[in-house]
């Protein structure tokens, strides 16, 4: 096929699938097969973040895999050794939720119980791999550069490995410990949850203030009535002088009919401004409160069960009742007793799963915790000079990470978030009690130690224990403790680590290559429940971080600036637009005119702008190819730095788009470095659409013999695109390159040719353009030819008009363009910039026919202007009338106010 059957418009329906499959076929994707300078070059290694198996690739995915394979192509054309690790996550409590409610939809009212855990988890891991099998297939789409052949799996056998072995390394130093305290319970799939899953739901709250009997001396406030069974203390603020003569005491009460003990305690986190200022203390149903109840030694009493209704230690009349049906029954029984003082409604942040939606109890448990707060001998010192001592806690090292600045946080103001976080991490409940997932590596057996101390429990850490007797934890490690591990343990760990005779850890395989990972691209909105862990996992683990750079992006809204969902029907799938649209689109509207951390806007409309982009570089390529002499690609014009010389460089506009391009590749390298990808991406457009396309080939098309010049920046351009938009600019290459644009080496900058060259094409491309303006301003037809005058004293400024009057007198349809001492009376003038140009008004209109349509034209206009003044002079009409409607008719009244004010000023010139 010759350059000129090239299709005049670009279908990327046609040409997506057969380009990834030539990338795959290469074998590009694997490090350990790119070219020779590659091998060679300095290691750059990304990990996916894991997209969950749960469903179809979202915007959020789309976004990251976009962003992580600008920042991996870049990399791989600039020499490195790229590593791009895919891979997708088992997300145990949100896949397992998922096929719950499914198969509830299904008509099996309780999944669990009627299908059998070995049922139950053949349905979850059938539905995970077919989500998975839709993620790699859209990760293909979006011309995600992975190595497939490496793809890693969070619930996998290697990741099991990794799992248990940390496991075990954090119970021996005291790190994991298994504990009874309080831990968020979703009561409908009866699991716990940590901090991080639970969301907290506007709403509104009675907040009732009573006495637990009518005897009672103080009155405390609550929204939760249900909990006040397993009151055991009422607490107040030492200084309040209201309560001081009750420190101390011991009370009983007689509370909707059970009896109660409670503790009058002093605490100086009591505020005694909110309620009555006294509050009582259910240490079993509130993790604040437990925490007094530590600090004083109080007793817990759990009342509320597994099932979210009342256990008997509520009292007779309430076991089994619902949390609703209590509150009912305590607000009617304090009526009765004449204890209720008062009820409001107030706004409450209802504590819900994350997943499901479901309202979240607080209760008392026995389960595994990570604890954050508690020293231990770090294992290798590689993080820089410690400032604390050989001894941290996690909480310690995961602030040092970043303040050391071994990690760099974009944007900056994420650190404050990232720091806020830790100061206020307690510790990390790891036990959930669903099927699927990493089952926890403990094994507990029943055992005699002796006649006074009776039954105890052996518990066995690690591999399967020898012997008869041992029973497994059924519970399963949070997903996050997995995912936690996952630069490190998918570049070989614990196999590629060991401990030296000095006690540090060595590292060997692809960890000693890639590790630290060089960034972490992921949405802000996961900085706690991944981000943090990673760095506590991998500073733990390894002595080391796990990834140098942290870039954030901000949610992909919509239009509007809402979320997406489903009931406001506003998503937008990634995959239906890059049916319609094409791959390059969809890359560039989730990447450009954004910024890190910032929400971004998006529309289909947005989208379809950016096909026209690529439609645009299409046709520009196609122009080049197309127009290129014989001898134009000949082997001698490198694809790398070319010679000045063999550029044939000759004119200025020839001197200013090298210049351009070379300062274009310096900026655009530097930005895309330093995760400026949206101001990277539209300086790239701004010289493609605007220097290159607007005015370079429309002068080349005039001075002629530019095919190597041409072919240059075609070069140049498709390497620079090419992390941005792969598809298009590898079948464009492809038409005549041999080699695939993907491990082409990437553009240098030639040298300088003229730094004055810039200048001087600025004040010609500026006089062209004030020339056009004013024949536009004329409303003269562009097909009419006109003739210009132009003053300018200054002999430099002549000559720059002289050597480049063809392309002046092309790009603006000039018959004749003069340089003048003065400028007549009847031409019309204006400035640009020190010279004064003219237009010979005489020559180019029909003055006459010219001056009736404007008289025409006012005439219409005023009669306008007099009907819309007197409108919204008439107060019935602005005061009934919609305000969007008078607010319009005043923006299209001062519009009609300034047309007739330039078509008099016009018209006065003709006279």
């Amino acid at each position: 096929m010759s350059y000129k059957d090239l299709p005049k418009v670009y279908e990327a329906k046609n040409i997506e699938n057969d380009i990834y499959k030539l990338w795959e076929e290469s074998g590009y994707f694997n490090p350990d097969k790119l070219p020779e300078r590659n091998l060679q070059g300095k290691p750059y290694c990304i990990v996916l973040p894991p997209p969950n198996r749960t469903g179809n690739m979202h915007l959020g995915h789309a976004k990251t895999v976009a962003i992580e394979d600008i920042l991996i192509r870049h990399y791989r054309m600039r020499g490195n050794k790229t590593y791009w690790i895919p891979g997708t996550d088992h997300a145990a409590i949100a896949t397992q939720v998922k096929v719950e409610q499914l198969l509830i939809k299904e008509g099996i009212k309780d999944p669990k119980k009627e299908l059998g855990r070995e049922e139950f988890l053949k349905r979850v891991r059938d539905f995970a791999q077919d989500s998975r099998d839709n993620i790699v297939s859209q990760c293909k789409a979006m011309g995600g550069s992975m190595d497939w052949n490496r793809e890693k799996y969070t619930l996998d056998e290697e990741r099991n490995k990794a799992v248990n072995a940390i496991f075990k390394m954090m119970y021996e130093d005291g790190l994991i410990e298994r504990g009874y305290r309080i831990v968020n319970w979703d009561p409908v799939f009866k699991t716990t949850l940590s901090d991080d899953e639970v969301l907290h739901k506007e709403t509104s709250a009675n907040f009732v203030t009573f006495t637990y009997d009518k005897n009672f001396p103080i009155a405390i406030s609550t929204t939760r009535l249900e909990t006040k069974f397993g009151d055991t203390a009422v607490a107040v603020n030492p200084d309040d002088d209201r309560y001081k003569q009750f420190i101390g005491q011991e009370l009983t009460a007689e509370y909707c009919g059970k009896s109660i003990k409670v503790k009058v305690i002093a605490d100086k986190e009591v505020d005694p401004n909110f309620g009555t200022g006294a509050l009582g203390v259910t240490p079993a149903h509130s993790m604040i409160d437990a925490e007094i109840a530590e600090r004083h030694n109080l007793k817990t009493i759990p009342v509320i069960g597994l099932d979210a209704r009342m256990l008997p230690e509520a009292g007779p009349e309430f076991v089994g009742l619902t949390i609703a049906e209590t509150r009912a029954k305590c607000i009617s029984m304090l009526k009765e007793q004449g204890c209720l003082i008062k009820e409001e409604i107030i706004p409450q942040n209802l504590m819900v799963a994350e997943r499901g939606g479901n309202p979240v109890e607080q209760l008392p448990m026995l389960q595994w915790f990570i604890r954050v707060n508690k020293p231990f001998k770090v294992r290798q010192n590689t993080l820089g000079k410690w400032k604390i001592s050989e001894s941290a806690t996690l909480k310690e090292l995961m602030h040092y990470a970043v303040e050391s600045g071994q990690i760099n946080i974009y944007p900056e103001n994420q650190k404050k978030i990232y720091y806020s976080w830790i100061d206020n991490l307690r510790d990390w409940c790891i036990s959930r009690q669903i099927w699927f997932g990493h089952q926890i590596p403990v094994w507990y057996k029943k055992s005699v130690s002796d006649e006074q101390q009776g039954m105890q429990e052996d518990i066995f850490v690690g591999s399967e224990p020898e012997g008869e007797g041992w029973v497994r934890d059924p519970d399963t490690l949070d997903t996050w403790f997995s995912s936690g591990l996952w630069t490190f343990s998918t570049l070989g760990w614990p196999d590629s680590a060991s401990i030296d005779t000095d006690g540090n850890l060595v590292k060997s395989g692809e960890l000693k290559e890639y590790h630290p990972t060089n960034v972490l691209e992921t949405g802000r909105d996961i900085i706690f429940f991944w981000v943090a862990r990673m760095i506590l996992m991998t500073t733990y683990a390894l002595g080391e971080v796990p990834f140098k750079d942290t870039y954030l992006h901000g949610l992909v809204l919509d239009e509007h600036g809402r979320k997406m969902s489903k009931s406001l029907g506003n998503i937008i799938e990634p995959m239906e637009m890059i049916s319609k649209y094409g791959t390059d689109a969809v890359r560039l509207a989730l990447v450009l005119g954004t910024s890190p951390g910032l929400d971004q806007k998006l529309s289909e409309e947005k989208i379809k702008d950016f096909r026209n982009f690529t439609n645009k570089l299409w046709n520009i390529s196609r122009f080049i190819l197309t127009n290129l002499e014989s001898n134009a690609l000949n082997p001698d014009l490198s694809e790398n730095d070319v010679q000045d010389s063999k550029l044939q460089i000759q004119t200025l506009a020839d001197r200013w788009i090298i210049n351009r391009l070379n300062e274009v590749i310096a900026s655009v390298t530097n930005k895309i470095e330093t995760y400026q990808l949206s101001p990277a991406g539209e300086e790239l457009r701004d010289f493609t659409w605007n220097d290159l396309a607007d005015w370079y080939l429309e002068i080349a098309k005039i001075e002629g013999d530019k095919s190597k010049i041409l072919l240059h920046i075609l070069r140049a351009i498709l390497k620079l695109w090419h992390p941005f938009m792969p598809f298009v600019t590898e079948y464009i290459w492809s038409q005549f390159n041999k080699n695939q644009l993907i491990v082409a080496e990437w553009p240098n900058a030639t040298p300088d040719i003229e730094h004055q060259a810039s200048n001087e094409f600025e004040i010609l491309r500026n006089l062209i353009t004030d020339l056009r303006r004013l024949r536009s301003e004329q409303s003269i037809e562009p097909i009419k030819k006109v003739d210009f005058a132009i003053i300018n004293n200054q002999t430099q400024g002549r000559l720059l008009i002289e050597d480049n009057i063809k392309v002046i007198k092309s790009l603006t349809r000039a018959e004749k363009i003069v340089l003048v001492e003065e400028i007549d009376d009847n031409w019309v003038m204006a400035v640009s910039g020190s010279m004064t140009i003219g237009l010979n008004l005489i020559e180019a209109i029909d003055i006459e026919a010219e001056k009736a349509k404007l008289q025409k034209e006012i005439i219409e206009l005023e009669s306008y202007i007099e009907s819309a003044e007197a409108k919204l002079a008439n107060h019935e009409f602005t005061s009934r009338a919609p305000e969007k409607i008078v607010f319009e008719m005043r923006n299209k009244l001062n519009e009609a106010k300034q047309k007739q004010q330039a078509l008099k000023q016009r018209l006065q010139m003709m006279i």
